[in-house]
């Protein structure tokens, strides 16, 4: 890929994200934090006031909310979709999408087939087979596409990704990751637009609770292990009369380097926030990180000693995890800097003129394999815990993921 010749930050537009939406604000602000991505167009809902009133709110004029991401390319195609000077009128060169997951693979192909990058919220889509079809369509015209897996722009889970993959933590031989939330013990989708479309499966697709938030259990495993599922057994369901969607899961899944492990992703667990965690044993020690205090990574070895790695730009962590802290220890970073430092290494591959992989930014291929695990544990599910095969997706040499 080319270099964006004589642009210093990003131009980037938006679909989704409009009032009473809760990510697309999270979006804007990681976008925003390293002053790297200016927001300089947005179709922010079909409700054109609303659209129109979150504009102004972001400091945009009139003329750069749109009604519909057609409308969006074309007109900013007129202005010079990916080029323009350099915090001018120039269209956008990024297209984040918050919407939910049945039109992210329409939007993206919609943006790619514009000449458009692509920042996708997860799931890819709803489907492996139209996942698939994009990563076809991100082949042909060379743009590049990141998925919003926020829990790999953590310093500390590079740090983990370091330690498991250490001689002195010996081979890994079991892994536990656990997503659990309170937020839909009650049928809180009645009157919530949030949770209405999360558990409708034409808008969310085939996983509800494991799609929003197993999703990113799954990648976290993956990375920190370094090591693609292969296979497992899975035992989905709803607590709720009438809910379509499962809001609870528990997995037993193999990885492709025989690691064995369990995944657990809820959103039932009353008095549960956001308790995203993981644990890894090798044969000489073990790891555990919890999201909610996210700067701290625990290492206990088998010699009995107790080992507290902490985040901080003055602590001695692999060169991966010191890349992603911005202030010095004690001084707390948290979920809005992790998110930031996906959407500053995707604009800085692109100024570098390099893809965003290189830079540590999930892609196509980890947008694959989410899809492929959603629906190998909905069919083993479905088939009452019948052990299955994840399906090996297919994508070009050239979209290699994070994983060797």
């Amino acid at each position: 890929m080319k270099k964006e010749a004589g642009s210093s930050r990003l131009r980037m537009g938006m679909v989704g994200g409009g009032q009473g939406a809760f990510i697309g604000a999270v979006h804007r602000m990681a976008a925003a934090l390293d002053s790297e991505i200016d927001l300089v167009c947005g179709a922010f809902s079909r409700d054109l006031a609303n659209c129109s009133q979150t504009g102004r709110e972001l400091g945009l004029t009139q003329d750069r909310c749109y009604s519909d991401l057609g409308e969006m390319l074309s007109c900013e195609a007129s202005l010079g979709l990916g080029g323009g000077a350099a915090g001018g009128r120039g269209g956008m060169q990024l297209l984040s999408i918050v919407t939910p997951n049945n039109s992210h693979v329409d939007f993206a192909s919609q943006a790619a087939k514009a000449g458009v990058h692509v920042m996708s919220d997860k799931p890819a889509g709803i489907s492996l087979e139209e996942v698939e079809d994009l990563a076809v369509v991100l082949q042909a015209t060379g743009t590049h596409y990141g998925l919003t897996h926020t829990y790999l722009g953590y310093p500390m889970v590079w740090q983990a990704r370091h330690i498991a993959a250490s001689e002195a933590f010996g081979p890994i031989r079991k892994v536990h990751v656990r997503y659990v939330q309170g937020w839909l013990a009650s049928a809180a989708e009645d009157g919530n637009k949030q949770a209405a479309w999360r558990v409708d499966p034409a808008l969310a697709g085939p996983g509800g609770a494991l799609g929003d938030i197993g999703s990113h259990a799954h990648s976290l495993a993956e990375f920190i292990c370094n090591s693609r599922m292969s296979s497992l057994v899975a035992h989905l369901r709803s607590h709720l009369p009438g809910r379509l969607l499962d809001d609870d899961g528990e997995i037993l899944f193999e990885l492709e380097n025989g690691v064995t492990g369990s995944l657990v992703s809820s959103q039932i667990c009353a008095g549960e926030e956001n308790g995203l965690s993981i644990t890894i044993y090798g044969e000489n020690a073990g790891l555990e990180w919890h999201q909610e205090q996210p700067n701290s990574l625990i290492e206990r070895r088998a010699t009995g000693e107790v080992i507290t790695h902490r985040a901080g730009v003055d602590k001695p962590l692999c060169d991966e995890a010191l890349s992603r802290c911005r202030l010095p220890s004690g001084h707390p970073e948290g979920y809005v800097e992790a998110f930031a430092n996906l959407y500053r290494n995707f604009a800085r591959a692109l100024r570098d003129g390099v893809a965003p992989i290189t830079y540590g930014v999930p892609g196509i291929a980890e947008a694959l394999r989410g899809m492929a695990f959603l629906e190998a544990a909905v069919e083993s599910s479905n088939c009452a815990g019948a052990l299955t095969e994840i399906k090996e997706p297919a994508y070009g040499p050239d979209r290699k993921g994070l994983l060797t």
